[in-house]
C-alpha cells in the first residue's frame, strides 16, 4: 500500500541518495511487495538477472545504444548506495519479480536529446537537471541556501541504522513534491510528462498481475504524476507516434570518479566516497570516517595520531552544533580534517577530498554480459598483458626492448587509433630513448561507448585498427595528416594498413606544392623510420617517399624563403627548418649524399640577403652547430646582419635566429667576436628602434639560463670595443670590491635585516 494512501507503496527517491537506499530497503522489508517497478528502460529487464551475479561489483551502469550508431547512447549509473540498486537487489534476494518501467531508450535515444550527452538517464529529484530544481526550493523555502545541507539534515542525518518509519519518510517527500508539482507543473520539462505516461501504463499492468501489492521506486519528483487519476486513452495518446529506433543494452563498469562529473555521463553526485561511507557505516559514521581520513594521511607519511582523530571529531561536532545542524556533515568534516590533521594546509585536503570524498572505486561486470565482439576481444587482451582497467591515473613506464611492454604499446597505440583514449603518451622521468614510452593511464566509463563505436571496424583490436587506418588515409586530404597516420600505424605496429596509407602518401606527396606542408610533413615520416627499426616493424618503402619528399624540399625552399615573406610566414619557415634539419640528421644514413645537399640548401639561405634575417640567423646557427662553417665566416654573416646598412628589426630578426633556441647563450659566452658583434650593434640602435625591436631581443635573450645571463652581462663590460677588465681578475669579475657599489645597497640590505633606523629605512628606500 501507499504511505498514507490506497494503492500500491509509491517510493519516492533522490537518485544515489543514501539516505533514501536505506529507507527503501527498510519500507520493503515492511511492506513485502509481491513485485517491484524500477525507475529505468524496459529494455534493461533482460539483463536485470545479471545483478545477482557474484562477478557485478557496482558502480556499474545500464548501457543502452542505437544499434546503427553507437554514439547514440545514454547510461543509467548505479551505486551500492543508490536506491534502485538496492531495491533491485532486495527483489533478487527474496525472488520477487522486478522490472523497469521508465521509458523505453528506444524512444529517449530517437528523440532530439535535450539533456545533453546524458540521455534520460537518473538525476537529482527526477530524471536529469530540470528548469526547476525540486531540492534548491525545498531548501529554500526552508531556509537553507544550499540544497545539499538541507538534504543531509533532514534525510542524511536522519540515522545510518534502522529506519524507524519509512512510510513517513516517503509520504513527507510525497508531499513536498506535490506542491512543489502543482505550482511549477512540469518544471520546464515537458517530457517529464510522456514518461510518466509510459510508468503509469506499466504500473496499470502490474496490477492487473499483482493487484496493488506491488512497490514503485522512482524520482520523488514523479510521485505525485504517477498517484494522479487519468485515463488510459489519455496516457496512450501522449505516447502515440514517438519516433523509435532500435538499441542494445549492456552493464558496463562506472567509477565513482565518474558519478562525481555533473557533466556528460556524469550523474552529478560531488561526493561518492563520501555517500557510499554513509550508506556502509552502521553507526558512529564521522568517527568512523575520520579514522578513514587518518589512515590515508598516515599512508602518505603525515604525523597522525588517534588524538587527532579525537580532536576533529569533537571540532566537527561542535561546528554542526554552532551551525544548528544535528550532525556534522561533509562540509564540518572536511574543516576539522583541514584544521586538526592537515595543519591548515590545503595541499593534505585536497588528497582527502580525491580519495575519500570521490574516491577511485571502479566497477566490475561478469564475462557473461552482452558485449561487441571488440570489447571481449580487448578483455582478453588485457588479461593476457595483465594490464587491469583501473579509473586511478597512473604511469606506466615500458622498456620496448621487453615482449610484454612491446605487446602493450602496440595494444596502446591501436586503441588510440581507434579514438579509444585509454592512455596518453607523456614525457618519461626515467630517460628519452627511442625503446622508451611513458604512458598515462586513465579508463573512464564512457570508453566502452567508445569500443562500441569502434566495433564497426571489426571484431578484433589489430582488425578494427587496420581498417580504421584505411579508411582514414583514403579519407585525408592533406599530405601532414597522411605523414601523420603512417607515424601512428608504425607506432601501431599495423603493417597490413601500410601499403593503403604509403600509397595515399605518395599520391598526396606528388599533387601537393606547398613548400611549408612538404616540409611539415617530413619529420613525422623520418621519425617513423625510426619507429620502424625500434619496433622491427618494415618501413622500407617509407624511405623512398621521404627521400622523394626530401629532395623536393631542397630545391624549392630557397625560392620559397625569398618571397617576401611576412613576419608569421617567415617565422613559420623557420621553424620547418629545424625541422627538416633534424629529419635529414635521421634520413642520412640511408642517403649520405643527402646531408649535403642539404647544407648546400642552408648555405643558400645563410648568404642570400632577400631572405628574412630570422632564416639567415637559422641557418648559419645550423651550419655552425655541423662545423659546416668557421668562426670567420660566422663573424662575417654576423656582421653583415647587423651592419647600419640592415633594418633594426631585419637584425634583431636574424640575431633572434643565431642566438635563440638551446645552447645559443653558450654559443656567445664562448665566442667574444660574436658577442662583440651584437653588442655593438645594439649600443649603435637608435632609440625609437630600439623599442620595436626590443620584444625580439628580449624573447632571445630572456630564455638563457640565468648563470648564462650573468655571464653575458660580465662579458659585455670587456668585450672589444668596450671596457677592458683589470688585469689579474678572473673571467667576469673584477679583482676587488667596489666600495661605492656596495655602499649603494647597504642601507638597503639593513633595513631587510631589520635594522635600520627609521631615518636610514626612509634614505635607504629613497635610494
Amino acid at each position: 500500500m501507499s504511505p498514507g494512501t490506497a494503492g500500491p507503496l509509491l517510493l519516492g527517491i533522490r537518485h544515489h541518495g543514501p539516505g533514501s537506499a536505506r529507507a527503501v530497503r527498510a519500507a520493503l522489508d515492511r511492506a513485502q511487495p509481491k513485485a517491484v517497478l524500477v525507475e529505468g528502460p524496459p529494455e534493461g529487464d533482460a539483463l536485470l538477472a545479471l545483478a545477482a551475479d557474484p562477478g557485478m561489483r557496482p558502480p556499474v551502469a545500464l548501457l543502452a545504444h542505437a544499434a546503427d550508431d553507437p554514439a547514440r547512447a545514454a547510461f543509467w549509473p548505479l551505486a551500492d548506495f543508490s536506491p534502485e540498486w538496492v531495491a533491485i537487489r532486495w527483489a533478487q534476494a527474496r525472488d520477487v519479480p522486478v522490472r523497469f518501467i521508465d521509458l523505453p531508450a528506444a524512444h529517449a535515444l530517437a528523440a532530439p536529446a535535450e539533456d545533453g550527452p546524458d540521455g534520460p538517464g537518473p538525476g537529482d529529484g527526477g530524471a536529469g537537471p530540470v528548469a526547476v530544481d525540486p531540492l534548491a526550493v525545498l531548501a529554500e523555502t526552508a531556509g537553507y541556501e544550499d540544497p545539499e545541507h538541507w538534504w543531509e539534515d533532514v534525510v542524511e542525518h536522519r540515522g545510518t541504522g534502522e529506519v524507524r518509519d519509512p512510510p513517513a519518510v516517503f509520504e513527507a517527500l510525497a508531499e513536498a513534491m506535490g506542491a512543489l508539482r502543482e505550482t511549477y507543473g512540469d518544471g520546464g520539462r515537458p517530457r517529464d510528462l510522456i514518461r510518466e505516461a509510459h510508468m503509469r501504463q506499466r504500473m496499470r499492468a502490474a496490477r492487473r498481475e499483482f493487484g496493488d501489492d506491488y512497490a514503485v521506486v522512482c524520482g520523488a519528483w514523479h510521485v505525485p504524476a504517477l498517484r494522479a487519476r487519468t485515463t488510459v486513452a489519455a496516457d496512450r495518446a501522449l505516447l502515440t507516434g514517438l519516433p523509435k529506433v532500435k538499441v542494445e543494452t549492456t552493464w558496463v563498469p562506472w567509477s565513482h570518479r565518474r558519478l562525481a562529473r555533473a557533466g556528460g555521463y556524469g550523474a552529478g553526485v560531488t561526493s561518492p566516497g563520501w555517500y557510499a561511507h554513509l550508506f556502509a557505516a552502521r553507526d558512529r559514521p564521522v568517527e568512523r570516517w575520520l579514522t578513514k581520513v587518518a589512515g590515508l594521511l598516515r599512508e602518505e607519511d603525515r604525523q597522525v595520531s588517534p588524538a587527532h582523530v579525537i580532536e576533529a571529531v569533537r571540532l566537527a561536532q561542535t561546528l554542526a552544533a554552532v551551525r544548528g545542524r544535528p550532525l556534522p556533515g561533509l562540509t564540518e568534516t572536511l574543516e576539522a580534517v583541514r584544521a586538526v590533521m592537515c595543519d591548515g594546509s590545503d595541499v593534505p585536503l585536497a588528497l582527502v577530498e580525491d580519495r575519500l570524498v570521490v574516491g577511485n572505486v571502479l566497477g566490475e561486470v561478469p564475462d557473461s554480459a552482452p558485449v561487441v565482439p571488440l570489447q571481449r576481444d580487448l578483455t582478453r587482451r588485457q588479461r593476457t598483458l595483465r594490464l587491469k582497467a583501473e579509473a586511478q591515473r597512473r604511469e606506466l613506464e615500458l622498456d620496448l626492448r621487453k615482449e610484454s611492454d612491446a605487446a602493450k604499446s602496440l595494444l596502446l597505440h591501436r586503441l588510440r587509433l581507434l579514438g579509444i583514449d585509454w592512455g596518453t603518451p607523456t614525457a618519461s622521468r626515467s630517460g628519452t630513448g627511442t625503446f622508451r614510452e611513458t604512458w598515462r593511464l586513465c579508463w573512464e566509463p564512457e570508453l566502452s561507448v567508445r569500443v562500441a563505436e569502434a566495433g564497426i571496424w571489426g571484431t578484433t583490436v589489430p582488425g578494427a585498427a587496420t581498417a580504421k587506418a584505411e579508411a582514414d588515409a583514403a579519407a585525408a586530404r592533406e599530405l601532414g595528416e597522411v605523414t601523420a597516420l603512417a607515424e601512428r600505424c608504425l607506432l601501431a605496429g599495423l603493417s597490413d594498413a601500410l601499403p593503403a596509407v604509403l600509397r595515399a602518401l605518395a599520391d598526396r606527396a606528388a599533387l601537393d606544392t606547398d613548400v611549408a606542408r612538404l616540409a611539415g610533413a617530413l619529420p613525422a615520416l623520418a621519425r617513423s623510420l625510426r619507429y620502424g627499426d625500434v619496433r622491427g616493424t618494415d618501413a622500407e618503402a617509407l624511405g623512398t617517399v621521404a627521400a622523394g619528399l626530401a629532395e623536393r624540399i631542397c630545391v624549392a625552399l630557397p625560392p620559397a624563403c625569398a618571397a617576401g615573406l611576412d613576419a608569421d610566414a617567415a617565422a613559420e619557415l623557420r621553424g620547418h627548418v629545424d625541422g627538416v634539419h633534424g629529419a635529414v640528421g635521421l634520413l642520412a644514413d640511408a642517403d649520405p649524399g643527402l646531408r649535403e645537399r642539404w647544407a648546400a640548401v642552408l648555405r643558400t639561405l645563410a648568404g642570400r640577403d632577400t631572405v628574412p634575417g630570422g632564416i639567415r640567423g637559422r641557418a648559419a646557427r645550423l651550419l655552425l652547430d655541423d662545423g659546416r662553417l668557421p668562426a670567420g665566416e660566422t663573424a662575417r654573416l654576423m656582421g653583415l646582419a647587423v651592419s647600419p646598412a640592415a633594418s633594426p628589426a631585419d637584425a634583431a630578426g636574424w640575431i633572434e635566429g643565431f642566438a635563440g633556441g638551446p645552447g645559443g647563450g653558450t654559443l656567445l659566452v664562448h665566442d667574444e667576436r660574436l658577442l662583440g658583434l651584437v653588442d655593438a650593434w645594439l649600443t649603435a640602435v637608435p632609440e625609437g628602434a630600439f623599442i620595436d625591436v626590443l620584444p625580439l631581443l628580449r624573447r632571445t635573450f630572456g630564455a638563457y639560463e640565468p648563470g648564462v645571463k650573468r655571464t653575458l652581462g660580465e662579458l659585455a663590460r670587456r668585450v672589444p670595443g668596450t671596457r677592458t677588465a683589470p688585469a689579474g681578475a678572473p673571467p667576469g669579475f673584477a679583482p676587488d670590491l667596489d666600495p661605492a657599489r656596495a655602499d649603494a645597497v647597504a642601507d638597503l640590505a639593513r633595513l631587510l635585516l631589520g635594522t635600520a633606523p627609521v631615518h636610514a629605512e626612509r634614505e635607504g628606500i629613497g635610494r
